[in-house]
């Protein structure tokens, strides 16, 4: 008795058949960095967590006897030599020690814990982060520009593998079981399709949200929107957030410098100034505290005036002030109010990518997310293997016909949205014509080869 595991569309459905073989082939492709991306992804949404518990030694000290900033910034450099300061970072809560980032010519990177008192109680480098190497991993797979575009590539063919499976879901005929749950009745590979299927289909629009809000700092894809957002004039305004494989996770960190930044100016006020100020803006954690002429990859350099400005990876709690040097007055501010639509928009993305749009639920459903997406992409390489045979790959027959239109018009509006994806494809083709066109006289070479 054969037993029916769902709703199978008719043999003739050449476009069913095309897309089923689309999916296996992306399926197929994207497995292993949809592990990678998927684990590093949902440890990365705890940033702000791992960071704390990173710097839990420097965190509930006494405030008894606390020096001014300029003090803590004095003892910091002198135990860097070499070194200038680059900003300062106010403690998260009361007894937290400050954080002065330093810089050296060479690009060298420290940051400096230094507690109430003024005493140096650690130094580290930022790169070597639990989150910063997570991150670097999630972005790159530690390949530099080489694995930004492999992410990059993989993450426009999970795009390409959701929407095909979406297609595949739909019920024909319709039925709510086996479509919207599983049928727990069933047994063996119908069983690991039900359950393909429908985690597939409740996870979808969180996965094409989460892959979407990504390419903005992709290589490829975030510098074709910067050149239409800046080169085409569509945006004004800095943008602030960082591209490629130099950006770190979502390229938070305008602060990195391109050079050794200038000091402030001799007559200028001091640290502890704009330290008071930035602390009565009431800014969100990390809040810094950067002083003049500290360039940055993006946004504007800080040029003649101190910046206080919030950090927050909720990009809608961002908020930056400037102050002028000498008398210490309010000279502009800039929110998340203020930036263009498409900025706001891209930023959004950023912060539920991140986890920190909605706060801890944010994470649970980034962490659910992932963790579906590990189990529907495990059960597709378990449904494979039980149907695959000992000879072969077990991809779904090609149809032999010619796609219908409007899939062939889907491929296309993927291909110009998703340019790493569209130049695989003319890859694929290109190969694929070859081997139609010579694979019969290379079968027969290969069964003419002596000793064959």
């Amino acid at each position: 008795m054969v037993t029916r595991t769902g709703p199978v569309p008719p043999p003739a459905s050449t476009a069913y058949r095309t897309i089923w073989r689309w999916h296996f082939y992306a399926g197929l492709f994207v497995l292993p960095f949809i592990l990678i991306l998927s684990v590093t992804g949902a440890i990365y949404l705890f940033k702000p967590q791992i960071d704390r518990w990173e710097e839990r030694s420097y965190h509930g000290l006494s405030m008894s006897d606390a020096v001014a900033p300029d003090r803590q910034l004095t003892v910091a450099l002198a135990a860097t030599p070499g070194m200038q300061f680059n900003y300062y970072r106010l403690p998260e809560r009361p007894g937290d020690a400050a954080m002065i980032h330093v810089i050296a010519h060479d690009g060298a990177q420290r940051d400096v814990f230094v507690s109430p008192q003024g005493k140096v109680l650690g130094i580290r480098d930022p790169t070597t982060r639990i989150s910063e190497t997570v991150a670097r991993i999630h972005g790159s797979l530690l390949l530099g520009n080489v694995g930004d575009w492999l992410v990059e590539l993989a993450s426009s063919w999970t795009i390409v593998m959701i929407l095909s499976g979406l297609y595949l879901w739909w019920p024909r005929p319709f039925r709510l079981a086996g479509t919207l749950w599983p049928r727990l009745s069933l047994r063996g590979r119908p069983l690991l399709k039900d359950v393909h299927r429908v985690t597939g289909f409740w996870i979808a629009g969180l996965v094409l949200a989460m892959l979407a809000s990504g390419l903005p700092w992709a290589g490829v894809w975030g510098s074709a929107l910067k050149l239409v957002r800046t080169e085409l004039g569509l945006v004004k305004g800095p943008q602030d957030w960082k591209v490629g494989v130099d950006g770190g996770h979502a390229g938070h960190h305008p602060l990195m410098p391109m050079a050794m930044p200038s000091t402030a100016p001799a007559d200028g006020l001091p640290l502890s100034v704009f330290v008071s100020k930035a602390r009565d803006q009431h800014l969100a954690f990390p809040a810094l505290v950067i002083p003049p002429h500290t360039p940055q990859r993006f946004g504007p350099p800080t040029g003649n005036e101190w910046t206080a400005k919030s950090e927050a990876q909720n990009r809608w709690l961002g908020r930056q002030v400037t102050f002028d040097p000498v008398t210490g007055a309010e000279t502009g501010r800039r929110s998340f109010r203020d930036q263009h639509i498409v900025d706001r928009v891209v930023n959004t993305g950023i912060a539920w990518h991140e986890g920190q749009l909605l706060g801890w639920a944010n994470q649970l459903i980034g962490v659910l997310t992932a963790i579906a997406l590990i189990t529907i992409s495990v059960l597709g390489i378990a449904m494979w293997l039980k149907r695959k045979p000992a000879d072969g790959i077990g991809a779904p027959p090609a149809t032999g016909a010619a796609s219908k239109p409007w899939v062939t018009a889907v491929v296309v509006v993927l291909a110009l949205l998703l340019p790493l994806f569209g130049a695989s494809v003319l890859v694929l083709l290109i190969i694929d014509r070859f081997v139609a066109r010579h694979g019969g006289r290379l079968a027969v070479l290969q069964n003419e080869t002596p000793g064959k």
